[in-house]
């Protein structure tokens, strides 16, 4: 009778592990600069029963830049924001960041320097926190593409900007237009993917996002600064001519 019952409850921890296993999904990433690695990015996603909780990790390490930065963040079955955690370290100044919906307002904590301030921003349901090379924030923003046909997005910018006032305030939102153009081609881990090509456009800089079947980030360019981050094992394959719009 033990032994069964020992069986029987080795057997459910197993089956719980790889459920466990099964909701939990994670990628890693190459940051680089003009073709040279400066950087990596890891981020984990596990389903939990409000929607998903994501982690982020991005270090990057550059002549006059040296980043890092770690992100928690809950979201809704939606991918709308619950709350987010951000501790990051800029040229080896210290910043925390959080934010959650508040009423009818985005509310934004920020401690940095020895200081603490609040900064109250829209609401906007479709809305993504977005560090600077978090494919976390990426990921996020190409789901909410898909279930807002690319419209209404919104970027959550956790640096200092000018307020209404003229004052600094510690984070702002700003739209984002989102494009589609034709898919492309690549190969993840040496297999051959179908690719989705996007345009981000967000405070006037554009970011090129390609992306899996299943809308997962592979590849992002920040073409003004030469950036770009790249999934671990992922090649795009160059197209034979300048992508183009899908016809309407």
């Amino acid at each position: 009778m033990m032994g069964k019952l020992r069986k029987f409850v080795l057997f459910n921890l197993a089956a719980a592990l790889v459920v466990l296993s099964a909701g939990a999904q994670s990628a890693s990433f190459i940051v680089a600069q003009h073709g040279k690695p400066v950087g990596t990015a890891d981020i984990t996603s596990s389903s939990t029963p409000k929607g998903y909780d994501t982690t982020s990790v991005v270090r990057v390490e550059m002549q006059g830049l040296n980043y890092n930065i770690s992100k928690t963040e809950r979201l809704t079955s939606d991918n709308h924001l619950r709350h987010v955690q951000l501790s990051a370290t800029v040229n080896n100044s210290a910043v925390n960041i959080t934010a959650a919906p508040d009423s009818a307002q985005l509310l934004v904590n920020v401690s940095a320097n020895g200081r603490s301030s609040t900064t109250r921003l829209a609401l906007h349901p479709a809305a993504v926190f977005l560090p600077d090379f978090d494919p976390g924030a990426l990921d996020t923003l190409l789901a909410l593409g898909v279930t807002h046909n690319n419209r209404d997005l919104w970027a959550i910018i956790p640096k200092q900007s000018p307020g209404p006032d003229g004052s600094q305030q510690a984070a702002s939102i700003v739209p984002i237009q989102l494009a589609t153009y034709a898919d492309e081609q690549g190969t993840l881990d040496g297999k051959p993917i179908a690719v989705h090509h996007l345009v981000a456009t967000i405070a006037g800089a554009t970011t090129e996002l390609f992306s899996g079947p299943e809308n997962q980030l592979l590849q992002a360019e920040l073409s003004q600064q030469g950036f770009a981050v790249v999934r671990k094992g992922f090649v795009l394959t160059p197209p034979t001519k300048p992508g183009a719009p899908p016809a309407e």
